[in-house]
């Protein structure tokens, strides 16, 4: 798809030049403000509409942006198309919570989603049939170089984007193990199919915050601490790419 400089839009107030070229896309709009907030320096809120923050600051001297995607594949599918198409954004790093379907995974540690199964039928809009959605390997090939420098223990493999937070039919935990599937999210097919069709680049990260295996679940100062590991480890990338 061809870029065009459209803005600003139905859903974002920022005007040109506004966001870095990497944006970390945590679901929740008070874990955007959060990130800016804490990790980065002098960060300026650059668009508030639908409370969904963007703000961009400097990380270790660096620019860097930080916005919310809310929750689902749809309304990452927006803000991401807008970002990577409308306002000159090359890189996407999802950051945000997910719940494990293994049980050798244990609360708090860190996921690195190399592709994206779904019950969504987002990519069918591209008319290929079924859409495989993948993370850039050069993101991927950053964030494991960083984590090892660093002795941080990540896991990389495939997650499932549903469409269904409460799913009726539990018995599908056991059909995913089956295909090696890690743990599940609701936005990172979009994001990656739409990163694919832009030519730019996508990963996510994800901290495990509940195992649907064991019914272990993290507290609130758990989430913050272990969180804090993966923004930084978010962060640390999109510096070094």
């Amino acid at each position: 798809m061809k870029e065009r400089s459209t803005y600003p839009t139905p859903h974002n107030t920022a005007l040109g030049g506004a966001f870095a070229e990497t944006v970390l896309m945590p679901g929740d709009p008070q874990r955007s403000e959060y990130i800016a907030k804490t990790f980065l320096t002098d960060p300026v809120l650059v668009n508030d509409v639908r409370s969904i923050q963007g703000y961009t600051g400097l990380y270790k001297g660096k620019r860097v942006s930080v916005m919310a995607s809310g929750m689902g594949i749809p309304t990452m599918a927006i803000y991401s198309h807008e970002l990577f198409n409308f306002y000159g954004v090359k890189n996407i790093i999802r950051v945000g919570s997910t719940g494990s379907i293994q049980a050798n995974l244990k609360l708090g540690d860190i996921v690195l989603a190399m592709g994206a199964s779904t019950d969504s039928s987002y990519g069918q809009q591209f008319g290929i049939g079924t859409c495989s959605a993948v993370a850039s390997f050069d993101l991927i090939e950053t964030a494991v170089g960083i984590a090892r420098k660093n002795k941080e223990e990540v896991t990389v493999g495939n997650l499932y984007s549903s469409d269904t937070f409460y799913m009726p039919d539990s018995t599908i935990y056991d059909r995913l193990r089956a295909m090696s599937i890690l743990c599940i999210d609701m936005e990172t097919y979009g994001l990656y199919v739409n990163a694919a069709r832009a030519g730019k680049r996508a990963l996510t990260l994800l901290t495990v915050s509940d195992n649907l295996v064991t019914g272990g679940k993290m507290s609130t100062e758990e989430r913050k601490s272990s969180f804090s590991r993966m923004i930084t480890l978010a962060l640390e990338t999109a510096i070094s790419i």
